[in-house]
């Protein structure tokens, strides 16, 4: 039985880029033979890996960590709902998010290179995530992370896996979780009406033109009079601030008692919020469709032609 060493194993590695554990495994198994080792990797990990690394990942969860006034929320991300339940998946993505909150990586390549080892996978994390695509079958990836490390408080809410919320605040940690919570429900964009994005304000204000238009042509059809320029300007304002109001979360009526806003809340419980991190699983990613019925005839049909 030939030696392996740290160098044969490191050389493996760097050729294939497979995670270090499995260059040791593929060595050992080929007797140290290079290119019998690179052919077992190839075929335990390299091609289900490659084959997975170009599949979206549109399926998940989040993880917080938090410890002090330091934290970190992440978004793992794989293909079916199925791996969200696998217990080597949700290990990778909580120690994920603790490495974010302690390590504060620049971003997901330095976030893959920082140690760590799980399931006989390692040294890094990239290593691990590489194995576990190689051990499950399925990809997975590292789609975003915020680290939060600015002195101030920190409560978390996780609604279930899919949903994630990280306050940062001062004063009463019930009521900063009660916000996050809210948060978690309502989906507010900003703190304030003035925070709110000027391009989700334009296009709320194109909207409401659009509106006015329309009833303008209902009128016109009917034979009735136009409102006044002004009158309808005042509309179009007067739909853009309802907008304001239902977006920002210290306007929003609080979710616990819908007699008061969220800043009344605050208010009354001595608590002062200042910013919020809403994450949710897959928000943004296209996910893919299967027509059922055009694979099949695809198949038919290339049936067909081979026969």
């Amino acid at each position: 039985m030939a030696a392996i060493t740290a160098s044969m194993v490191a050389e493996l590695r760097a050729k294939t880029d497979a995670p270090m554990m499995e260059c040791k495994k593929a060595l050992t198994e080929a007797d140290g033979n290079f290119d019998k080792a690179e052919e077992l990797l190839r075929v335990k990990l390299g091609n289900k890996a490659g084959k997975a690394a170009s599949r979206i990942t549109a399926e998940g969860v989040i993880t917080a960590f938090i410890d002090g006034t330091t934290g970190a929320m992440l978004e793992t991300n794989s293909e079916t709902d199925f791996v969200t339940k696998n217990d080597s998946f949700l290990a990778m993505a909580q120690a994920a998010a603790e490495l974010v909150a302690k390590h504060n990586p620049a971003d997901l390549a330095a976030l893959g290179a920082l140690p760590y080892s799980q399931d006989s996978y390692g040294p890094t994390l990239e290593d691990v995530r590489k194995g576990l695509i190689g051990k499950i079958g399925e990809n997975m990836t590292f789609r975003r992370f915020k680290q939060f490390s600015g002195g101030n408080k920190l409560a978390s809410y996780l609604h279930g896996t899919r949903i994630g919320v990280v306050v940062e605040f001062d004063g009463d940690e019930a009521a900063a979780k009660d916000v996050a919570m809210h948060v978690a429900a309502m989906k507010p964009v900003a703190l304030t009406s003035a925070d709110v994005p000027a391009d989700l304000i334009a296009k709320e204000r194109a909207v409401a033109a659009g509106k006015a238009e329309e009833d303008r042509k209902t009128a016109e059809a009917a034979g009735k009079p136009a409102q006044p320029a002004e009158i309808v300007a005042k509309r179009i304002e007067g739909g853009v601030q309802k907008f304001l109001k239902e977006v920002s979360l210290f306007n929003q009526s609080f979710v616990k008692n819908d007699k008061q806003t969220v800043e009344q809340m605050l208010k009354e419980r001595a608590t002062s919020v200042k910013s919020f991190t809403l994450y949710v699983v897959g928000e943004g990613i296209e996910k893919k469709v299967d027509d059922f019925a055009a694979e099949v005839a695809a198949q038919v049909a290339a049936a067909k032609q081979g026969a």
